[in-house]
């Protein structure tokens, strides 16, 4: 069976793999057998290799340096690179989170290979489907140059286990001048709420204009919290100060494709759309019964979200 290369996305501080990559494992095996790349400073490997390997890596490529953490993310692709020459696998997966999207790139042109992006779906004839123009076509595309590299949206393909053996193989890593152009010099250690991460979520209410208040966005974090989703936002939101911009949802923020997504006082603006109509299913809050999210919602509720929402939240809380 033909290997299929995977890089393994994982949390920082030692937080084990995250979800993006079992994703990728699954989506992987549709090609041939996963092998997991892992690639970080010493000892990045030790906590992963079992979950790498109960979603079916056959293979835990571990290529670990000091000098992997001190730049960007050109030594990964290199590293990838490396991998790829020696022993030219199917194809390369790869997370779609803006890391790996730029690992996707530098790849594609070290390996003279094509690249798909932000893929939804890869058939096993190496087909892949993606969502264009906004959210208005579906595209199904094929990688016909050299070693095909796609990158995969989060919350497009359900994780399954497959337990497979996980051998362990050491990869030699030297990291080449070009890679040393940008060192990382600082990090900043974002602090985490309890809530899950935005683009993994498998739920998320998002609040828009309509909200009307950086305060008042406590009633979309209550709702969010009852529901044990993530909190997003419109640009409309973030331009006007109510959630920062880390939290923006759409075509010039982040895109999540989650099982719920709850649009509160959100009119439903292409730029928004983009970002989020590949969810499984829509639900509308609006008091305009002409907004256009209605035409994408799955169920809408015509109402003042005043109103609504802490009915809402009050009916969740009160079943659980």
């Amino acid at each position: 069976m033909a290997e299929v290369l995977v890089l393994a996305e994982l949390n920082p501080a030692g937080g084990g793999v995250r979800k993006t990559t079992l994703e990728a494992l699954t989506a992987a095996r549709a090609l041939g057998e996963p092998s997991a790349v892992v690639v970080g400073a010493p000892g990045t490997a030790a906590g992963v290799k079992d979950a790498l390997a109960e979603y079916g890596a056959a293979t835990v490529y571990v290529a670990e340096a000091p000098e992997i953490d001190e730049y960007l993310v050109a030594p990964k692709a290199e590293v990838l690179a490396q991998l790829v020459g020696e022993k030219s696998p199917a194809a390369v997966v790869i997370p779609s989170s803006p890391e790996g999207k730029e690992i996707a790139a530098r790849l594609a042109v070290r390996t003279g290979s094509g690249f798909l992006t932000d893929v939804t779906e890869i058939a096993a004839d190496g087909t892949a489907t993606q969502v264009a123009f906004a959210g208005a076509t579906i595209v199904h595309s094929q990688v016909t140059t050299g070693t095909p590299i796609y990158t995969l949206r989060g919350n497009s393909v359900t994780p399954e286990p497959a337990p497979a053996a996980g051998a362990e193989q050491p990869v030699s890593v030297s990291v080449s001048d070009a890679a040393k152009q940008a060192r990382v010099v600082d990090r900043v250690v974002e602090q985490k709420s309890s809530r899950p991460e935005l683009t993994e979520a498998s739920i998320v209410v998002s609040g828009g204009r309509g909200v009307a208040s950086a305060e008042n966005f406590a009633i979309i974090e209550a709702l969010a919290d009852s529901l044990g989703g993530a909190v997003g936002a419109s640009r409309a939101a973030v331009d006007s100060g109510f959630y920062p911009h880390s939290f923006q949802v759409g075509q010039t923020g982040k895109t999540v494709s989650p099982q719920l997504y709850v649009a509160v006082g959100i009119s439903g603006a292409i730029q928004h759309r983009a970002g989020m109509q590949t969810s499984k299913t829509i639900v509308a809050i609006n008091k305009d019964p002409e907004a256009p999210i209605f035409e994408l919602a799955d169920f809408g509720v015509v109402g003042d979200l005043n109103t609504v929402v802490p009915a809402a939240t009050e009916q969740i809380t009160a079943r659980k």
